[in-house]
């Protein structure tokens, strides 16, 4: 049935063999010789059939490859971790991840030099406070200056009239 790769006629198809014709066995593709498992009867080392218990409470797991005779353990494998409700503590603090506690150490680290930048104890803030008194005298200065021109003026104005 199934050619393959191959025309033999040069009018041919290429034929290939169905999911259901390898399931019956009927496909070209398997030798006649070998039978279904299901067909034969499973006899164990005494001679007796062997009786097959398959309950869904008892059913092992399918292996892929060779895990089944090899067992290995993983850490990267992520087992689901099942707690009842009646088994947790409520007094029990759970550790924080290491993200966790960066961010946590972050926000501390923050706070304390906000503070010590209330305190005027940081580099900043010494030099935010220069530049703050050098404005401050730059403005009084300024105001000074202008009360003295206002004054001048007034006189000017005085002398003028008499």
């Amino acid at each position: 049935m199934a050619k393959g790769k191959f025309k033999h006629k040069p009018t041919g198809e290429r034929t290939f063999s169905s999911p259901e014709e390898i399931a019956a066995g009927t496909s070209a593709d398997r030798p006649r010789t070998f039978k279904k498992q299901g067909e034969k009867d499973v006899y164990d080392r005494r001679g007796e059939p062997e009786q097959e218990e398959e309950s869904e409470d008892f059913a092992k797991p399918k292996y892929k490859g060779t895990e089944g005779l090899i067992e290995i353990e993983n850490p990267n494998l992520v087992k689901p971790k099942n707690i009842k409700a009646k088994d947790i503590d409520i007094g029990k603090t759970t550790d924080m991840s290491s993200r966790e506690r960066e961010e946590l150490e972050k926000q501390q680290s923050h706070e304390r030099y906000m503070k010590r930048q209330e305190q005027g104890k940081t580099e900043q803030a010494r030099k935010d406070l220069e530049r703050l008194t050098l404005i401050r005298q730059q403005r009084a200065e300024a105001a000074k200056k202008r009360e003295e021109e206002k004054a001048a003026k007034e006189e000017r104005k005085a002398e003028a009239r008499k």
